[in-house]
């Protein structure tokens, strides 16, 4: 029987693949380490480390000890190989941060766009000056992931509609990638934070959960099977259009403040009941971080209507508080609202407060981005 050519090429490529994953979550490693953990030969391990060290890819990163014999060399992914730029997009405002393979933040920054009305240029100026901080160049960015508010298109990319970005719509993307290059993807900001979850935060171990955006507006980002569930049309984890007894339905859907959901957690509802509570704070937050049990009972009741209506439909076993309410509430609004969720369906879901540290949007973004950038850096060593 003839042997394919095309197999040991490609056994090398699997096999460097996964030398470089393993280099990036266990290293540094020495060849013998990582032959074990590959369970290929030491020859073998020696000579897919001279590769990867001719293709610039990983490095001598030190020596460790071993018995009577010399000390070992361990090898690491070379942080420079790559770099990639998570961004979140607001009316106001860009954030960017750019990272290495390894996935080390080399820096932040919040830009006010100087034209806000072309999101092309502003996006560009905003990496490049990134990129500038960094002393990176910009065409050592491997892949670029975008978060905006609203609805994007899972089959074209772009964003279908959005209430605070308008000029985010139809052919953005394509302008972008024409700019930046082929790797630029747009995203839902709360996806992001869903992906954010399942790699930093409360959702580690876990491929089915919700996460609950809670502040100025409402969103969901659902993931069954550790893969995100967009919908047909990207719509999916809309929450703040989800209809709630005795709320008025919208009028208009292009108004997201009018959604029945939106009405009853949104800002100006919740300073509405801590007013009748006799509580007073600066902002939203202070209020639910400061309010007593009375206030935050009815916030949790209100929060778990919508936390209900996804148990019924997706028991995702886990739902993730996140957004500036959600934070603010912290794990006493998290288990209050598991309470009244518990009351009022079969499926008893754990109800937690969000994990991930910084910001969510961002580091989703970076997750996304370093996820393209490895496929591309590492599926190419032979």
């Amino acid at each position: 029987m003839s042997r394919s050519p095309g197999v040991p090429r490609l056994l090398r490529r699997l096999n460097d693949r996964a030398a470089l994953e393993l280099l990036l979550v266990d290293g540094p490693l020495t060849r013998a380490e990582l032959g074990e953990r590959t369970g290929l030969s030491k020859v073998t391990a020696g000579q897919l480390l001279a590769r990867l060290e001719e293709r610039g890819l990983v490095e001598v990163a030190g020596e460790r000890a071993g018995g009577r014999g010399p000390h070992a060399a361990v090898y690491a992914v070379v942080p420079s190989s790559a770099y990639v730029a998570g961004l979140e997009v607001l009316p106001d405002s860009i954030r960017v941060a750019v990272a290495d393979i390894t996935g080390r933040v080399v820096v932040e920054i919040t830009v006010n766009p100087s034209d806000g009305r072309d999101p092309v240029k502003a996006v560009h100026e905003t990496v490049q000056r990134a990129c500038d901080t960094a002393n990176v160049s910009l065409s050592r960015l491997r892949a670029f992931v975008i978060g905006t508010r609203g609805v994007v298109d899972p089959a074209a990319g772009d964003v279908r509609w959005s209430y605070d970005l308008p000029d985010w719509h139809v052919g953005v993307l394509a302008s972008l990638r024409q700019t930046l290059g082929t790797s630029v993807t747009i995203e839902n900001d709360v996806n992001l934070v869903a992906l954010a979850e399942h790699t930093y935060g409360a959702a580690v171990g876990h491929d089915d959960f919700v996460v609950i955006w809670a502040g100025m507006g409402q969103g969901l980002g659902v993931m069954l099977g550790g893969r995100l569930h967009r919908g047909i049309g990207g719509g999916a984890g809309e929450i703040g259009w989800l209809p709630v007894p005795g709320e008025p339905l919208p009028s208009d859907v292009a108004e997201p403040q009018s959604g029945s959901f939106q009405r009853l957690v949104g800002h100006a509802a919740l300073r509405e009941l801590a007013e009748r509570h006799g509580i007073t704070g600066d902002s939203v937050p202070d209020l639910v971080r400061d309010g007593d049990d009375a206030y935050l009972d009815e916030v949790a009741g209100r929060l778990a209507v919508g936390a209900a209506a996804v148990t019924v439909v997706l028991d995702p076993g886990l739902i993730v508080l996140s957004g500036e309410i959600g934070r603010a509430g912290g794990a006493r609004l998290a288990a209050k609202v598991q309470e009244a969720v518990a009351r009022v369906c079969l499926s008893r879901p754990t109800v937690v407060t969000t994990g991930v540290t910084g910001n969510p949007v961002l580091r989703g973004a970076l997750v996304a981005a370093l996820e393209q950038a490895r496929e591309q850096v590492f599926s190419d060593t032979v």
